[in-house]
Order: C-alpha cells, then structure tokens, then sequence
C-alpha cells in the first residue's frame, strides 16, 4: 500500500475519526487483531495532544496524520504546526526526557507503551509523533 495522508482541523471531534482511519489501513496492512486496540489508543492519545497544541497555539491549522506500510511495519506519523520556543532544531529525543513543558510528557508516555516503536521529533515549528507496529509480510506476520 501506498501512504495514505489525513488532515484535520482542531476539533476534538476529529480524533475519533482518525482512530477509525488508523484502525482500518492496520487492519488491511495486517496488523494482529490483538494490536488493533493499541493502534487506535495511541493514535488517538497523539492526535488529543496535538488538536490541545492547535487550540492553544494555531487553531487555523491542520494536524496531519500519515499512514504507511513499509518493510513489514504499520507506520503512524502525526504532525502539528504548534510552535515550542524551547525547541531550536528538529530532531528525535529521548521519551524518558520529555517533560510537560512539551504539553505531552504523560501522553507520550503512553503512546511509548501502546506502539511498538516511537520516535519524537519536536521542533520550532512543531511536533512529529512517529509510531509502528509489526505488520503483514506477503499474507504472513513476522
């Protein structure tokens, strides 16, 4: 499958709908019935964050979600535009060194425990949340 992109406006209502989204391209992609519910905990913990920083910081904007499947892996990115002062160049961090200054320290913390894989890319320009899950490799899980 090729990547699929999702964007939304700030509303908490919206969340839900991208939980469904990720939930069925994992599904499709492969994913094992007994993750489903971590795919869809953690995309909908990433995205509660990031409409929280857009209500704050750029209600105007949209929050983008990209789904993919490569190498055997379900791949969940999700970006928003809020600024962070504190952050001078994008690159990932440590998940034990996040704090609530980043306004995600506690969500983080469970999207670190649901996915498989996380990486946490924040930035002036504002935050890439990227999380996996093993998924179907030809018709067979890994």
């Amino acid at each position: 499958m090729a990547t699929v992109e999702l964007t939304f406006s700030a509303l908490p209502a919206h969340v839900r709908t991208a939980r469904l989204v990720a939930t069925a391209i994992a599904r499709r992609t492969g994913v094992e019935e007994s993750l489903l519910d971590e795919v869809r905990l953690a995309v909908g913990e990433a995205c509660s964050r990031a409409v929280e920083a857009h209500r704050a910081h750029c209600p105007g904007e949209p929050i983008r979600i990209e789904l993919r499947d490569d190498s055997g892996r379900f791949e969940v990115t999700v970006s928003d535009q809020a600024p962070s002062d504190e952050i001078q160049q994008e690159q990932p961090v440590d998940l034990g060194a996040l704090s609530d200054s980043f306004m995600s320290g506690f969500g983080i913390a469970v999207i670190a425990g649901l996915a498989d894989d996380v990486e946490v890319f924040p930035s002036p320009k504002g935050m890439r949340i990227r999380m996996s899950w093993p998924a179907a490799v030809n018709g067979r899980t890994p």
